[in-house]
C-alpha cells in the first residue's frame, strides 16, 4: 500500500433503537433521508471533498443494506485502487470472535489495516450524522497546534448538554478537561465524534486500553481520559455550520421536514456536494390527475394522487385518488388509490392500503412509523 498522510475510520455499525421500526431491519447510517440519500452519505462526502481517498468502515448491525449500497466505493469516488472504501466488519481471531466493545475498541481490531497504510493522521468519524464540513481545515489546525488529538466541537443549548461529551478549553483551545455525558455540565462546548488523531500516539492508546481488562473502550469514556492524564496535547476544532444527530423519530422527521423550507439550514443545492449511490432510477412521473406541492420527489417515483409537503425517497408510488401530506415515504413504499397518509413515515417497501388513512393532522400526536417491508392494518 503507498502511505497515505491521513486516512479516515468511519464508525458505522449502530444499532440506532431510537430510530425504531427504521432500524429494524437496517444499520442506521443506511437510513433513508432527504430523498435520494442515506444517512452515511453526508460523512462520505466529505472526505471526498476535504480530499480524503481511504476510508475504512466499520460495519456490526444489520449491515447487509449498509453492504449493499456501499458497493465498490464508486458514487463517491472511492474505487481507487490505491485507497477506496473498505468495509471492516468484526472477525475471530485466535481467542474467538464477538462484535466490537465499544469505538476504541473497533479500532484497535483494525490496527493492520491502519497501518497498511502508515499514515501520520487518522480521522474518526461517525457514519450517522448530518453535516458538511472540510476536514482538511480541521486537519491544517491539527498541524499548526502539534497535537496529538484534536476534537471538532460546537456550542450545544445547556438544557441538551447532558447527552454529549463536554470539554473546557483554554484561549489556546487546548483542552483542559473532558466529561463524557456529564449530569450536570460545567460547559456547552460539545464533542460532535469527529477526531483527529496522530497516528502513533493513538495506536500507543489503542494497545494500553485493550490491556485494561475495566475499560469500556470508548473514545469519550477512556481513550480521551487517558490521553489528558498523561498531559498530552488535546486542542478543540469549533464548528459552526450545520450539524445533526438525527438519532430519534422526531430529530429524523424534523431534519426532512427543514429541507422543505425556501432556506433550509441544511442546503443541498449548494456548491457543496453529497453523494449518493441512489441513481439507477428513471425520472419521477407526476400523471395527468397527480400533483405536487412544496414537496422533494425522488427519481423512480410515480405520482398519480396529490402529494403536499413531503420528502419522498426513490421509487414511491402514489396511487390515483391518494393524498401524502406532511410524511416522509422512504424507496420503494407504495401508497394505494385512494389511501390518505398525514404525518407519517413509511419505511422501505411499505404499503398503505387502498381507501384507509394513516397518521393525523393533529400536531401534538406521535408521528405515525411504519416499518420495512410491512402494511398498515
Amino acid at each position: 500500500m503507498r502511505k497515505k498522510e491521513c486516512i479516515a475510520m468511519l464508525l458505522a455499525g449502530g444499532q440506532g433503537s431510537r430510530l425504531l421500526a427504521l432500524t429494524k431491519k437496517n444499520a442506521k447510517p443506511a437510513v433513508s433521508f432527504g430523498g435520494k440519500y442515506r444517512i452515511i452519505d453526508f460523512s462520505l462526502s466529505n472526505c471526498v471533498s476535504s480530499g480524503i481517498d481511504t476510508v475504512g468502515v466499520l460495519t456490526q448491525y444489520k449491515p447487509l443494506i449498509l453492504n449493499g449500497y456501499l458497493g465498490n466505493g464508486e458514487a463517491w469516488d472511492l474505487n481507487s485502487s490505491d485507497g477506496g472504501v473498505h468495509v471492516l466488519p468484526p472477525y475471530e481471531t485466535e481467542n474467538g470472535g464477538s462484535w466490537y466493545l465499544g469505538t476504541a475498541d473497533a479500532i484497535y481490531h483494525n490496527i493492520d489495516f491502519i497501518d497498511s497504510y502508515d499514515p501520520e493522521y487518522v480521522l474518526i468519524l461517525s457514519g450517522d450524522h448530518l453535516y458538511m464540513m472540510d476536514y482538511s481545515k480541521m486537519l491544517d489546525e491539527h498541524k499548526r497546534n502539534e497535537a496529538d488529538l484534536t476534537v471538532s466541537v460546537m456550542t450545544v443549548p445547556w438544557d441538551e448538554a447532558s447527552r454529549f461529551g463536554i470539554m473546557e478549553a483554554d484561549e489556546e483551545g487546548r483542552i483542559t478537561q473532558f466529561v463524557e455525558k456529564p449530569p450536570e455540565p460545567k460547559s456547552n462546548l460539545a464533542s460532535m465524534g469527529i477526531y483527529i488523531f496522530s497516528w502513533p500516539v493513538m495506536r500507543r492508546m489503542l494497545l494500553a486500553d485493550h490491556e485494561d481488562k475495566s475499560s469500556s473502550h470508548d473514545f469519550g469514556k477512556n481513550i480521551i481520559p487517558m490521553m489528558l492524564a498523561e498531559h498530552l496535547r488535546l486542542f478543540v476544532y469549533r464548528f459552526s455550520g450545520y450539524w445533526k444527530d438525527v438519532g430519534t423519530i422526531d430529530s429524523y422527521y424534523g431534519a426532512n421536514m427543514e429541507l422543505l423550507e425556501t432556506d433550509p439550514a441544511l442546503d443541498l443545492y449548494g456548491k457543496s456536494r453529497i453523494y449518493s449511490n441512489s441513481n439507477i432510477y428513471p425520472p419521477h412521473y407526476v400523471g395527468p390527475a397527480g400533483s405536487v406541492d412544496k414537496s422533494i420527489i425522488s427519481n423512480g417515483c410515480k405520482i398519480l394522487g396529490r402529494v403536499e409537503h413531503s420528502v419522498l425517497g426513490s421509487n414511491v408510488t402514489v396511487g390515483e385518488g391518494a393524498l401524502v401530506k406532511d410524511s416522509i415515504l422512504l424507496p420503494g413504499a407504495t401508497v394505494e388509490p385512494g389511501a390518505r397518509v398525514y404525518r407519517a413515515i413509511v419505511s422501505e417497501r411499505a404499503t398503505i392500503l387502498s381507501g384507509t388513512t394513516f397518521g393525523t393532522e393533529d400536531e401534538t400526536a406521535p408521528i405515525s412509523l411504519l416499518g420495512d417491508d410491512m402494511k398498515n392494518a
